[in-house]
């Protein structure tokens, strides 16, 4: 004679839980999914490579076509304009020269004095290409830039089209920097790992 097995209370109850806790799970997470990489992103992500690009940022707040604008002014005085906030769309280019040399894209976003004891600007732009194979692709670069420093050190975030899941860092060097009207021209080396 076959014996039926009842299940014990603990067991009842353990299975209850299980239920509930997964039922809670999913309700909490149902706006995000796991992914397979290779699926989604096709051969994309094959091997990571390690690029260096070089160009010159022209920062131009004086000619009648300006690149910088300023789009906030500090609330109160401050020898280093804390708070001062700009917006740029700057032409990059192979060499120094804007008039001679080949324009490669745009450094397009926004930067803001943000220190009160340095002019320290805390930086968030996408380098836009315009050229090439990258054409239409954009490194995203963030982070705090000493502007009297020789070279400061700003790290990349990420990009889009053949820089999706872009990282490294940027290295600026004011090439000429006016005094009088605040242009500048800064030479950028950027480190990049991407797919």
């Amino acid at each position: 004679m076959a014996k039926h097995l009842i299940p014990t209370r603990s067991v009842v109850v353990s299975a209850v839980l299980l239920f509930l806790c997964q039922f809670i799970s999913c309700q909490e997470e149902d706006y995000v999914r796991s992914l397979n990489p290779k699926r989604h992103l096709g051969g994309m992500m094959k091997k990571q490579k390690l690029s260096h690009f070089k160009f010159y940022w022209h920062d131009t707040y004086s000619a009648p076509n300006a690149t910088a604008v300023p789009i906030i002014q500090p609330a109160s005085p401050s020898p280093t304009g804390f708070g001062s906030v700009s917006m740029i769309d700057d032409p990059i280019t192979v060499g120094p020269d804007l008039k001679t040399s080949k324009l490669v894209g745009r450094a397009q976003g926004l930067y803001g004095i943000a220190s009160q004891h340095e002019v320290a600007l805390l930086m968030a732009m996408n380098f836009w290409f315009v050229e090439g194979k990258y054409n239409g692709s954009s490194i995203t670069v963030m982070g705090r830039n000493q502007v009297f420093n020789k070279v400061r050190e700003m790290p990349i975030i990420g990009g889009s089209g053949l820089f999706r899941f872009a990282t490294g860092y940027a290295h600026a060097s004011t090439h000429t920097f006016n005094l009088t009207n605040g242009d500048a021209v800064v030479e950028y080396n950027l480190y990049v790992l991407h797919y």
